[in-house]
């Protein structure tokens, strides 16, 4: 339930964005200015979730790595190789819960078709975003965190990265 909630509450957030400012001076505290010129590219609401993110990551304690800031701001930043409407990501959340094997298969398929086109965003972002960063010399470790922010944590216990992981997607998921 309190996951549906939150879904809710990021759809009315990617709504109303158009009301909110983006604070580039804060991001520009973290990000190199081709950084800045992918994270420019996000849609204004892309922009604000990744904000709260690094806002939350921030708060999460007295010492936050450069690297881990700059994976909150970027971590989405695949999607904009497949801009998707809310009510597309809305369908995509919804199929993904329910319809996890239709999930699994539409999301295997290299053309996107209108009615996959958020599935495939929701299953190759992550990917997308490292090799976006990755093009704009990217620390290896903020392309990795970008890469496996949608992982499930148990598949990376054991990593060095994996507190810097759980701390982005703690934040992820909050946001």
């Amino acid at each position: 339930m309190m996951a549906a909630v939150q879904r809710v509450r990021q759809g009315l957030r990617a709504l109303f964005a158009f009301s909110h400012q983006v604070d580039y001076q804060l991001v520009a505290q973290y990000l190199s200015d081709k950084q800045m010129g992918l994270f420019r590219k996000m849609s204004k609401a892309e922009q604000l979730h990744s904000l709260n993110v690094l806002r939350d990551v921030l708060a999460q304690g007295p010492h936050t790595p450069h690297e881990l800031a700059v994976a909150a701001l970027l971590h989405d930043v695949g999607k904009i190789r497949c801009q998707v409407t809310i009510l597309e990501k809305t369908m995509g959340v919804l199929i993904k819960r329910f319809l996890p094997g239709l999930f699994r298969r539409w999301a295997e398929h290299d053309t996107i078709k209108w009615w996959k086109r958020a599935i495939v965003m929701m299953t190759y972002h992550p990917m997308w975003g490292a090799q976006e960063a990755q093009a704009v010399e990217t620390s290896p470790k903020v392309v990795w965190l970008i890469a496996h922010h949608a992982d499930a944590l148990e598949h990376w216990q054991g990593h060095p990265d994996y507190d810097l992981l759980h701390r982005l997607k703690l934040a992820d998921d909050a946001n």
